[in-house]
């Protein structure tokens, strides 16, 4: 699984990572700061990425313009970049576990070892 981070986390965790999550990048790494959501989005679908964000923009577009993207929502606070990387990294079988479910969108990242999956087509699961 690679993970594609939005503009509002930092490029400085990719290299923790690569081990968990090989072929990881973050959207200005790849030029693609100055790029809508939606083109963002577009190019997570063409490329197999899933979008970590802090924001609920890509879980709405998932409600409006139908899936498959995954996502996974930080909804951590104000936290050092450290935080955040442990939370992915500590909860990657959880993650993945999760994602394999078809019924599952997006994964919210609430507190640190607390995880919840969500999504268009998994509230009602």
């Amino acid at each position: 699984m690679k993970l594609l981070l939005d503009q509002n986390i930092s490029r400085r965790i990719i290299p923790g990572l690569q081990i968990d999550y090989p072929g990881s990048s973050q959207v200005a790494l790849l030029d693609l700061e100055s790029a809508s959501d939606s083109d963002i989005r577009q190019f997570a679908l063409e490329n197999d990425f899933v979008i970590v964000t802090k924001d609920s923009d890509f879980q709405e577009m998932n409600l409006t313009q139908g899936s498959p993207l995954k996502v996974i929502w930080v909804r951590l606070g104000n936290v050092d970049n450290q935080v955040i990387l442990s939370s992915l990294v500590e909860n990657r079988s959880r993650i993945q576990r999760l994602f394999e479910q078809d019924a599952v969108d997006c994964i919210d990242i609430h507190a640190v070892g607390d995880i919840s999956a969500d999504g268009s087509r998994a509230m009602g699961a």
